[in-house]
């Protein structure tokens, strides 16, 4: 990583000697990697990972609460912008950050999305609602050459950008951080994350897959988990999802488990959003652990996704 703006160390002593990237993987100049305010280590990782330039934005809070991204110190043809939107303000901010950059001379803007803010309002689920997700892609396209998205809730949300669009599985990724497990059985909170939970198996290496019948009341919010035949008495018990939010379908699925008698009980996830008291349900259900990647970068973020992300830029 060579930060903007300080001196480098001399060409013998580069720990990184790639060249950085375009599109299709093509090789070129040193390619700057721009950090949104929310994704500052993993933009950090980001530019380890391919050898690129990392430079230092600037952020400003107006008094009548406008804000301002800027990249004083940008000087290149080609920018990867890594930002999560996981608050209204971080959406008008990486819109900034991408205008600076093109305003400043880059012909390619990447923009990788570590978190999709929005990305379950996928669709109108009650008359007059809007698709909240399409508005948020339709002007991040405006911005941008290509989209990255690290495990969004629905692939199929890479469909309402009009740029190249392309997810990035991490899944895969969490069960790093696991210690020996006795008789592991990998379970989803609901049939939608199965695939997760088989993602998190396959990468483990032994074990069963199962899930949870979940419905979901709109109005009210609340959830109601009805547990599979699967037996845990005795087994470590791992649930996967993409989000754990504000905990309530986690922490139920953890403690329906350790009733049922599991050895420990981990919880995976690929963001760690742990909004309002989170963390405190899951640890009193009797979670054993929770791990999650750096797409948010919380407490529990043990796992970088930026290899992933590098690999993917480099495609």
């Amino acid at each position: 990583m060579v930060l903007q703006g300080l001196r480098s160390p001399p060409a013998s002593k580069q720990p990184h000697t790639e060249t950085g990237f375009t599109q299709g993987g093509k090789q070129a100049g040193m390619t700057t990697i721009i950090p949104g305010s929310t994704s500052q280590a993993l933009a950090a990782a980001v530019a380890d990972e391919c050898g690129s330039t990392l430079t230092v934005p600037t952020y400003r809070r107006f008094s009548d609460g406008e804000t301002l991204a800027s990249i004083p110190e940008f000087d290149d043809s080609e920018a990867v912008i890594v930002a999560s939107t996981a608050t209204n303000d971080a959406h008008i901010e990486l819109l900034q950050l991408q205008d600076a950059a093109r305003e400043a001379g880059a012909e390619t803007i990447t923009t990788v999305i570590p978190y999709l803010g929005y990305a379950r309002q996928d669709k109108a689920f009650k008359q007059g609602q809007p698709i909240s997700v399409r508005a948020m892609a339709k002007a991040i396209s405006t911005g941008t050459d290509r989209v990255l998205l690290v495990e969004p809730h629905e692939p199929a949300v890479t469909e309402f950008f009009s740029v190249p669009a392309e997810p990035i599985e991490a899944a895969g990724l969490l069960t790093g951080p696991l210690e020996v497990l006795a008789e592991p059985l990998f379970v989803a909170p609901d049939e939608g994350a199965i695939e997760l939970a088989t993602t998190a198996r396959n990468a483990y290496g032994e074990g069963t897959v199962d899930y949870f019948e979940k419905q979901r009341d709109y109005d009210t919010g609340e959830v109601e988990l009805t547990p599979s035949d699967a037996p845990v008495e005795g087994r470590d018990v791992v649930v996967v999802d993409d989000i754990i939010a504000t905990g309530g379908t986690m922490s139920g699925a953890i403690s329906v488990l350790n009733e049922r008698g599991a050895a420990r009980v981990y919880a995976l996830c690929v963001h760690p959003v742990l909004a309002e008291s989170a963390l405190t349900k899951l640890s009193a259900a009797g979670v054993e652990r929770v791990v999650g990647t750096d797409t948010l970068e919380t407490a529990v973020s043990d796992v970088s996704v930026a290899p992933a992300v590098a690999s993917k830029l480099a495609a």
